[in-house]
């Protein structure tokens, strides 16, 4: 459980106070008595380490992170940070309220602030087949939930826009409740912005332009910027900062352990300085601006306040000296102090082996519609490409690119979707997941039909990882949490993804950063350009199923 401060957590420590409100920094002595500031007394002179509030991930996914929330915080607080605006939607897809329950349970093992919603799109939309269902029933249930802090990320904003019942009423609810509504909305300008917005949606973590961003503010919303391990809009979308530093946030999204492992909120912050952006205008968006907008419990380094604050070095590289949440410290010198905790797990997995032949296409004399995977992005192109068959099969054509990929439906038997994709660079082998935004059902890419079948077959024997297969031999990185996140020691799964990760490389010739978080997304519905459901091709611009075949030859 939590450590509660009492009297004698006592904390006294000199350095360099940064005053964020203020944008001032002297040298102080912070005091902390039973978790709290108890007192910033100036000094003539101090230590050159820094004293600064925490930082906040201001839109994550726990679960693309692979972690139970408690082994997350191990890792997460070594980078500094101390609080996360977390949505379980993940888990939701797959399980539902029970999902959502585990979450916040697990999240409260551990001395770190997890600040989770409630998820507004499940299943995320119809064209998938999902585990369970969030109706309005239980989102009004969720929103007069103390441990619900604001209605997640609104995915359909179609269904906004033209006042879907469904839709209005879950908005309402959240409404009725005092809390806040997250955006996303990929694109979207112009009027049917405004209509999304004036609805309620008051942020957007999907912007990947600064003119879309920057249009988006002038509306009224906050701008989470995005850096994940596959989604990447930093570069893009940095330059707000000089003219909109109050309505700015970071956030990661999606973020696999071994980035997790490398840097969090705290490598932006870095990279934001380097740029010559404002420290104090870059420390407001990591630091102030979330617990503004969602209300957090979250200290920010004033008399009163939790006890949330980390020591750094410098105000350059930020590498974290020590993380104090409600006034005890969880990491010291780049060693975690966040224990593992024992914890249940649960899952929906109903799905036997697949065959081989149930990947088959068959050849027409056509084109085939081909989805391009795009580099550090979530969107994606469409193409066309024609392929030899082999005894009237389309197979994967390695030296154009394009290979086969697949979706098989975790949650009942059907025949898997099979559809074609180029950028992974595949040359060999297969490679598949339980980890496929939104619904979560089995995704596969590979090089041969047989790889790809071994790969899927890995994963349902664990009900649920990350697989590899060479040709000769599967490694798998199991899930058992849903499919969705190990139990195990966060350093070890970090270790393990790492090895997966490399071989997809190095061993089959992947070409991607990160292919298992790319693959991930792969059926993400609601990101265009096109992606695969377990039922079939999806149009993300026209939100309709489309062939796969060019019927125009």
């Amino acid at each position: 459980m939590i450590k509660t401060p009492t009297d004698d957590n006592i904390v006294n420590i000199t350095g360099q106070y940064v005053d964020i409100y203020h944008k001032v920094i002297y040298p102080a002595e912070i005091s902390v008595r039973n978790g709290r500031i108890a007192a910033i007394t100036p000094l003539k002179s101090a230590p050159t380490r820094f004293i600064l509030p925490g930082f906040i991930d201001a839109h994550i996914h726990i679960e693309s992170s692979l972690l139970v929330p408690s082994e997350f915080a191990r890792l997460a607080v070594l980078h500094g940070t101390v609080a996360t605006v977390s949505d379980p939607h993940e888990i939701a897809n797959v399980c539902g309220m029970e999902g959502v329950n585990y979450m916040i349970e697990n999240g409260n093992s551990v001395n770190f602030k997890f600040y989770f919603g409630a998820p507004s799109c499940v299943p995320a939309t119809t064209f998938e087949t999902a585990g369970a269902t969030i109706g309005v029933s239980e989102i009004a249930k969720l929103m007069s939930d103390k441990r619900i802090h604001y209605l997640a990320e609104m995915m359909n904003w179609p269904g906004v826009i033209y006042r879907d019942e469904t839709i209005t009423q879950k908005i309402e609810w959240a409404k009725k409740a005092g809390k806040p509504i997250d955006g996303h909305a990929p694109g979207l300008t112009g009027d049917r912005a405004k209509a999304y917005i004036q609805a309620g949606m008051s942020t957007d973590h999907e912007c990947f332009t600064y003119e879309e961003a920057a249009y988006k503010i002038q509306l009224g919303m906050k701008i989470a910027i995005r850096e994940g391990s596959a989604a990447k809009n930093f570069d893009a979308l940095i330059n707000l900062m000089d003219k909109y530093p109050e309505s700015l946030m970071f956030c990661s999204d999606d973020k696999h352990p071994d980035s997790l492992l490398e840097g969090h909120i705290n490598q932006l912050v870095a990279r934001a300085i380097k740029l010559g952006k404002n420290v104090f205008d870059v420390l407001q968006a990591a630091c102030i601006n979330p617990v503004n907008h969602y209300g957090l419990e979250v200290g920010t380094l004033r008399k009163g306040d939790p006890a949330d604050f980390i020591v750094v070095e410098d105000l350059k590289e930020f590498s974290v000296q020590s993380t104090y949440i409600n006034g005890l410290v969880v990491s010291n010198l780049h060693d975690t102090l966040i224990p593992s905790v024992k914890t249940e797990t649960i899952n929906q997995f109903a799905v036997g082996p697949i065959q081989e032949a149930s990947l088959r296409v068959n050849d027409e004399g056509k084109a085939v519609r081909v989805i391009v995977a795009e580099e550090g992005q979530l969107v994606t192109k469409q193409d066309w490409a024609t392929l030899s068959p082999s005894g009237g099969n389309l197979i994967s054509d390695t030296t154009q690119d394009v290979l086969k990929l697949a979706v098989v439906n975790r949650y009942k038997k059907a025949p898997p979707a099979v559809a074609f994709i180029k950028n992974f660079g595949l040359k060999r082998g297969a490679i598949a997941s339980s980890v496929a935004h939104d619904s979560h059902n089995i995704v596969v890419v590979g090089a041969n039909d047989r790889s790809m079948t071994e790969a899927v077959n890995a994963i349902i024997s664990q009900k649920g990882g990350l697989s590899l297969c060479d040709g000769e031999n599967c490694k798998i990185l199991p899930l058992p949490v849903a499919g969705l996140m190990t139990t195990e020691d966060a350093f070890i799964t970090a270790a393990r993804y790492t090895e997966l990760d490399r071989l997809a490389k190095e061993r089959l010739g992947c070409t991607l950063a990160s292919p298992y978080m790319t693959l991930s997304f792969m059926a993400l519905l609601v990101i265009p350009d096109l992606k695969l459901s377990d039922k079939g091709l999806f149009d993300g611009n026209s939100f309709n199923f489309v062939p796969l075949y060019n019927d125009l030859i």
